[in-house]
């Protein structure tokens, strides 16, 4: 059965671990950059009650089952580095979306990104035996966009007015993809550039 439930993946340089709220004091620490949000949301972990409720909102969507929600952890630093999640879960389709994700600027540009890809990725893959997995990323967002093909997704295409933002401006959303037949070179695609960095 497709049902994705928290767990704990790892790298020999990164750890996801299920997202709790024992994390809401790192999580506040290290979302303190307003630049992380300037595709998403207005900064909604301004302070610590804010950071609470954020991941407060996203514990009930894990327990309604419509979202795995993960901490990103750099085992050199011990530091809380990020988050990520696995959402849009399509149990009849064996489709998932990996998004909602943020690293601290201190560690973009690195090898977090990829480790933490490469463990959702495996899990979805191989463990969970999905057959599609998508990236979604504000279509303007290019920074984002050269990051997900960098793993090997195909770009499918603009969705014109996808979302509401907060401030009422619609977003188009750039929409990747990478399908069950194409993993096995995107994995040793991904484990040559881990290798590298």
């Amino acid at each position: 059965m497709f049902n994705p439930q928290p767990v704990t993946l790892s790298t020999d340089r990164i750890e996801l671990q299920p997202l709790s709220l024992d994390h809401a004091q790192a999580f506040h620490l290290a979302t303190n950059d307003d630049a992380i949000w300037t595709w998403m949301v207005p900064n909604p972990c301004k302070t610590i009650e804010a950071t609470q409720k954020w991941i407060t909102t996203a514990l009930v969507e894990r327990d309604a089952g419509r979202q795995v929600p993960f901490v990103t952890i750099d085992k050199a630093s011990g530091k809380l580095v990020g988050s990520t999640r696995f959402l849009s879960i399509m149990r009849a389709d064996k489709g998932i979306e990996i998004g909602h994700t943020w690293i601290n600027p201190e560690f973009q540009r690195g090898y977090v990104n990829s480790h933490a890809k490469y463990c959702m990725l495996q899990h979805a893959f191989e463990t969970l035996g999905a057959i599609r997995v998508e990236f979604k990323t504000h279509a303007s967002n290019q920074k984002s966009r050269n990051a997900i093909l960098r793993l090997g997704a195909q770009f499918e295409g603009i969705m014109r007015q996808q979302r509401i933002l907060p401030d009422g401006h619609l977003r188009n959303t750039a929409l990747f993809s990478i399908i069950d037949g194409e993993w096995p070179e995107v994995k040793q695609q991904l484990l040559t550039q881990l290798e590298r960095i």
